[in-house]
């Protein structure tokens, strides 16, 4: 289970909910979602199942007509996956397992499938072991699907249960275990921090798959990873930058999203140190999702958990190549949307009246790339001030791409 696995596309349904809290818009936004996570994972979707209750059901999720004709369709079309965008209760889990015949997993297990295969170092795959035993201790009598013979009587006693115990025994101690390592990792990394001396500190933060490791490869010239999947990075990357000849660290870190498993926002607490250790905040939006306010609250609520929220910050719009819209006719008298809005009247919103500076950029093309350094220039030059009162005299703003176009000239 914990071990990087290589994946052969298999095909998957998706099953998803309408609830008094979750409507038919917002359904369509988080399978669209899950749909990405499970093109990450390595699987294809084939069909959505949606279904309309007023809150799931205790034993199924689904009710019982809609997990038939679930059933039907994985028989009929040899589906070996059903991905639930909810996290299942362990008695939900060993139902579906149960009646479907197939292999179930809820939005949380697909999340830690997905940070198992892209966990690179030893720090990372220590997190996410944790994270999934974890998940996993709760829910291990759906493991024992040979036992379902035992009801009970003489000659049915154990010894399953006595396996279970063993088992819960055995991940309990490993759960301890790996803490106790996460704990001397973290101490490990507390000093690196310190060794890193005054120098200021600026974590790039946002939405999973937003660009911000491309936009760390164009600031620091190096060469983190970055793909078009959800949760390309993983990993903490730390880089040393200069704009106008002001140095500063800046750190890539792993994307945020929509119900992200408590699990890995526990495990994942060093990491998220150095969010919340960093002296300044870039928070990255892609502009060009139709959710990316969503993503924005989502980014903020979470800096909010670890108390991080209240540091200094820039916005950084990205993918201003990628935007589209949809322009209106000007007889058309339906109510406009968001799909209908342009970047530029985006530009006049709240966006204008944000406490942070603000800018529109392309990470790919480099698109209002000097506007940016500025405004990160400015705010580093702020922090640095505040820390050396003495030196400031020091450093002047100017381009580097353009410094080095001059020295190549």
């Amino acid at each position: 289970m914990l071990e990087k696995k290589e994946h052969n596309y298999e095909k998957a349904v998706l099953v998803g909910l309408i609830t008094k809290d979750q409507d038919e818009e917002k359904l369509t936004e988080y399978m669209d979602e899950l749909e990405f996570l499970a093109y990450t994972a390595g699987a294809t979707v084939e069909k959505r199942f949606t279904q309309k209750l007023s809150q799931p059901d205790s034993r199924t999720f689904v009710g019982s007509g809609k997990a038939i004709e679930i059933k039907d369709y994985v028989k009929e079309h040899e589906i070996g996956t059903v991905i639930f965008d909810d996290e299942l209760s362990p008695s939900q889990l060993k139902n579906l397992e149960r009646e479907l015949e197939v292999k179930i997993l809820d939005r949380t297990n697909l999340i830690l499938d997905i940070f198992a295969q892209r966990a690179q170092t030893s720090y990372a795959r220590t997190q996410v072991e944790l994270a999934q035993y974890e998940y996993l201790l709760p829910r291990l009598t759906r493991m024992w699907t040979h036992l379902e013979r035992q009801r009970g009587g003489i000659g049915m006693r154990g010894p399953g249960e006595t396996e279970i115990e063993t088992d819960r025994r055995i991940i309990r101690d490993r759960i301890s275990l790996l803490k106790e390592k996460l704990k001397t990792i973290d101490k490990q990394m507390a000093t690196q921090r310190n060794n890193r001396g005054k120098m200021v500190r600026v974590a790039l933060v946002g939405y999973t798959n937003v660009g911000k490791s491309t936009l760390m490869n164009s600031l620091s010239k190096s060469e983190v990873f970055a793909e078009n999947k959800l949760f390309a990075t993983l990993d903490t990357t730390v880089r040393k930058v200069v704009i106008g000849n002001l140095p500063f660290l800046l750190t890539d870190t792993v994307g945020f999203i929509r119900k992200l498993p408590t699990q890995l926002v526990e495990s994942f607490k060093s990491t998220l140190d150095e969010v919340r250790e960093a002296d300044l905040l870039i928070h990255v939006v892609d502009i060009s999702h139709e959710s990316f306010e969503d993503h924005i609250d989502s980014v903020n609520q979470i800096l909010q958990e670890i108390d991080a929220h209240r540091k200094p910050m820039v916005m950084v719009f990205n993918k201003i190549d990628d935007f589209s819209y949809e322009k209106k006719d000007e007889d058309d008298l339906t109510p406009a949307t968001r799909k209908n809005v342009s970047l530029e009247e985006w530009k006049k919103t709240w966006m204008a009246k944000s406490k942070y500076p603000t800018v529109f950029i392309s990470a790919l093309t480099k698109e209002n790339f000097p506007e940016m350094k500025r405004m990160i220039y400015d705010e580093v030059m702020k922090i640095h001030i505040s820390r050396f009162p003495y030196n400031d005299f020091l450093f002047e703003y100017f381009d580097n791409d353009e410094e080095e176009e001059e020295n190549n000239d």
